[in-house]
């Protein structure tokens, strides 16, 4: 048995600089110096190791352990995730499928604006509220580079869209896994919630678009944003606050594509050709805009059909039902040896000490990569594959996307080295020592937690039990605060380094993760503050102290 310790060196401040070591060393990498992502991430886990071991006294083969762990983790079900999508987006483009979804997306809106409102807003939403776990972004990233967006702009903009609906996403796994480790009743959390987002689900509709194309063209096309926002907030509230965090995203998705497809009906942007040249300049874009054309109905359904089967397949493999009779079938649970059950956390981070478990669960059957397969398989036989013709693709895209899986693999053992050795806990515990402003920088101990996990629910598991006791102390309302970890963290979705190698496979733009990263890394810090602010207000000025149970 180890005891996690969280001062190791006797300073907060020297304890919490060396914590951030293998944050530092990770982005710094990436971001400073475009190493390449893979390679950084190798260096970010060597840097994890050297901290968890040698400053914070970590046994080695726990420390070991921990990592491969994590490894284990990055491939199923992420990897297996962004496997899948890019095999099912490969299958596709090869037979040209592809190109007709973009043209018939131009039908919605031949404006880019709009049609980057649709898809990576309305209908990546709709991905994360099924699925979760990288799924929106590998979808919604693939589906721009398609429609001549340039890589970069198709990458950053889907991590920005990809942030009002995770908190509830994977049909509201955040919210429960938060419910389950501060025993706060998950309605009361599921309520807090969706009276914190719906203000930013409204916000970052137009936050995506200016980001994309500035602030005055941005105005140009208000009335469609204000629709798609509203459409998507008011369902998210009424869903959260009087039914649960179940289908929150998936209802409010559907409403909001709905919305804003009826909308564009009657309205259009006044000037086409000067939003055209707006959006190429400030997109960095040389593509070509679809053109707006007439296609055959049979040739439009047959494009769609790949994907609302993978649509289908990843709402049903998202039902706990449908997870729960898979993983009845065949599901094998395996105790990490060495590492279950032997390392105890400890207050002030948790109320009483409990060891952590490790049991890696290989559930091959159940995890949403199995779905996006199966619409895949049945994708190739609908194109006109062959069983061995579909086999070639498979392992060609196994090939494209092999620098990711390494990539993703040891950002997850970063994750889980430093969670088992409490270094992440250190950082917390750090941004818990602020006072009154605690409500802002509890916030922001949900945007680091998923900035390091990539994971909402992992933030929440890791720090709602800090947020309970902090808040506790801090005569503050424990549900306000551990729903502001999930509402803050979800800000921290599009820097999370495993998020940014989805895109980066999503593209193809492989070796530019650096530049995403310094692409979204202001919106991004901009958007957990605003979030941090609110809260604040919830928990200090009236009237919206009213908010608060």
């Amino acid at each position: 048995m180890w005891s996690q310790v969280y001062d190791p060196l006797g300073s907060m401040v020297l304890s919490s600089t060396v914590a951030a070591v293998p944050i530092v060393v990770l982005l710094g990498a990436i971001g400073v110096f475009n190493i390449r992502a893979h390679i950084a991430a190798m260096l970010g886990l060597v840097a994890a190791l050297i901290v968890a071991v040698f400053a914070y006294g970590m046994p080695v083969q726990m420390a070991g352990l921990a990592a491969a762990y994590g490894a284990a983790f990055g491939l199923l079900p992420i990897g297996w995730i962004i496997l899948n999508v890019i095999f099912l987006y490969q299958l596709t483009n090869e037979k040209g499928e592809f190109a007709v979804l973009q043209r018939s997306i131009s039908t919605v809106s031949d404006d880019r604006r709009l049609q980057l409102l649709f898809i990576a807003f309305c209908l990546g939403a709709f991905f994360e509220g099924a699925a979760g776990f990288g799924t929106p972004v590998a979808v919604t990233a693939a589906m721009l580079i398609g429609l001549g967006f340039t890589p970069l702009a198709a990458s950053g903009l889907s991590l920005i869209a990809n942030t009002a609906p995770v908190a509830f996403g994977a049909l509201g796994t955040p919210v429960i896994a938060l419910s389950a480790v501060t025993g706060l009743d998950l309605h009361e959390l599921s309520g807090m919630i969706g009276r914190q987002l719906p203000f930013f689900s409204v916000m970052v509709p137009f936050w995506l678009v200016w980001a994309y194309v500035g602030f005055r063209k941005m105005m140009e096309v208000w009335p469609p944003i204000l629709v798609a926002g509203v459409s998507f907030a008011v369902p998210q509230y009424l869903v959260s606050n009087f039914h649960g965090p179940w289908l929150v995203d998936i209802v409010a998705a559907i409403v909001s594509m709905a919305a804003l497809a009826g909308f564009l009906r009657i309205w259009k942007p006044s000037d086409r050709a000067a939003a055209t040249a707006a959006e190429l300049a400030g997109a960095g874009n040389a593509g070509s805009v679809p053109v707006k054309e007439d296609l055959p109905a049979p040739a439009v359904r047959r494009a769609w059909t790949p994907w609302v089967v993978l649509s289908i397949c990843v709402f049903l493999w998202g039902a706990p039902q449908v997870r729960a009779a898979l993983d009845g079938i065949w599901v094998a649970k395996v105790p990490v040896m060495g590492l279950h059950e032997q390392v105890q956390k400890v207050p002030p981070v948790v109320a009483e000490a409990h060891t952590e478990a490790a049991v890696y669960t290989f559930n091959i059957l159940s995890t949403t990569g199995s779905g996006i397969l199966l619409a895949a398989i049945f994708s190739g036989f609908f194109l006109g594959y062959s069983l061995s013709g579909m086999v070639r693709m498979y392992l060609r895209t196994i090939y494209l996307v092999r620098y990711s899986l390494i990539t993703i693999s040891c950002m997850l053992a970063i994750g889980f080295v430093t969670r088992y050795a409490g270094t992440d806990a250190t950082l917390g515990l750090a941004l818990a020592n602020t006072g009154w402003l605690y409500p802002l920088f509890g916030t922001l101990i949900g945007w680091l937690g998923v900035a390091l996990t990539g994971s909402d629910t992992a933030s929440n598991v890791l720090f709602g039990g800090l947020q309970k006791v902090t808040a506790e102390q801090l005569d503050l309302s424990p549900v306000l605060m551990a729903s502001a970890n999930s509402s803050g963290g979800v800000m921290g979705k599009m820097i999370d380094a495993q998020s940014i190698v989805v895109a980066s496979t999503a593209t193809r733009w492989y070796g530019h993760e650096g530049s995403i990263l310094r692409f979204v890394f202001f919106h991004s810090v901009a958007l957990a503050i605003l979030v941090g602010l609110f809260v604040m207000g919830q928990a200090y000025v009236w009237p919206m102290t009213l908010l608060v149970p």
